[in-house]
């Protein structure tokens, strides 16, 4: 039985402000999710200072967190265990081949419950199943413009990009 291959969604965010309203955003499409039981899983992707930190920042921010949050470029993960459900914040960038991602463990990590934000997902390729929602961060060249391009790559991931279109309306912010 094949599936319909997704249709990407497009966002394009005027700044890097807009790029953490559509963290919050999403935020609140996942809160419709049913995270607690089961992993799901967000790839992000896009070059350095793409604003990928920053989405993951916002969403900790729409799920209540308040502390501190930084890229884990030299830690490679970075766990915050909320009231609800853990959110794991892995960064790949220095990973050299997929094999590292084994070597770390992170597999059962990613077995396990609650929200996984994975930063550079592309170092890992082969090493991991496809996510929930892949997003893709893009500078355009005009001034701090982002463009975001968003692919559910499961049921449950489809549900909350179609929550989140549903939020933001024509897709820019």
């Amino acid at each position: 039985r094949h599936r319909r291959p997704m249709k990407p969604s497009e966002f394009l965010l005027s700044d890097l402000s807009a790029t953490a309203s559509w963290g919050g955003a999403l935020a609140r499409a996942l809160v419709l999710q049913p995270l607690p039981e089961q992993a799901f899983v967000i790839h992000l992707s896009g070059d350095l200072g793409a604003g990928k930190t920053e989405i993951v920042r916002s969403i900790l921010r729409g799920f209540g967190f308040s502390g501190a949050v930084k890229s884990p470029t030299f830690t490679l993960l970075e766990p915050y265990n909320l009231p609800s459900f853990p959110i794991y914040h892995f960064d790949l960038y220095r990973f050299s081949t997929p094999d590292q991602w084994f070597d770390a463990g992170f597999d059962d990590t990613l077995a396990g419950p609650g929200l996984m934000l994975l930063e550079w997902p592309e170092k890992a390729l082969g090493a991991l199943a496809r996510p929930d929602l892949a997003v893709r961060v893009d500078v355009t060249g005009r001034g701090d413009e982002r463009r975001l391009v968003v692919i559910a790559g499961s049921g449950a991931g489809q549900r909350c990009l179609t929550d989140l279109r549903r939020e933001l309306g024509d897709g820019t912010c």
